[in-house]
């Protein structure tokens, strides 16, 4: 900006938008304080390099305003969390699936965490026979994002709306 421009020659735009030429850079200078308004460099690696002369503090406040817009029509999703375990009994899980639909409706993400305690890592058929029981009951609302992976006394599986 201004006198921070270290290129000899530049490409002046004016404040209309208009392409006012190749000047050196004290006449852009002076014909940016002509107007009250900064000489602001917009492309550095163009040959030569493209000014713009504009009000400086105006194009920062825009620039803030649109990445305000742009943050708040982003989408968000979590990942909440549900744990079972071996011995989880039918009722137990359907009140798990109750949940899973809520979030899953919400559009989170959700994950699915088996833990396992003390000798229940020997009933790893069972933890994956409800595993399968969560898909098969989840099927309607929800599709498997990650498939159930082992992370030492923990099988994991996430699920994602559909």
């Amino acid at each position: 900006m201004n006198r921070g421009i270290r290129s000899s020659q530049v490409r002046v735009i004016g404040s209309g938008g208009e392409q006012i030429g190749i000047m050196l850079i004290e006449e852009a200078l002076r014909a940016a304080a002509e107007e009250s308004l900064d000489l602001v460099e917009v492309s550095p690696d163009a040959k030569p390099p493209v000014c713009k002369i504009m009000d400086f503090g105006k194009y920062k406040y825009e620039l803030t305003k649109k990445k305000q817009e742009a943050k708040r029509k982003q989408k968000s999703t979590q990942i909440k969390e549900i744990k079972v375990r071996p011995k989880t009994d039918d009722h137990d899980l359907e009140t798990k699936v109750n949940h899973i639909e809520k979030f899953i409706s919400k559009n989170d993400k959700v994950k699915i965490t088996m833990v396992f305690r003390g000798r229940e890592f020997m009933l790893q058929e069972q933890a994956n026979a409800i595993l399968d029981k969560i898909t098969a009951m989840t099927a309607g609302f929800a599709v498997v994002d990650q498939a159930p992976k082992f992370e030492g006394r923990f099988i994991t599986m996430l699920l994602g709306p559909k």
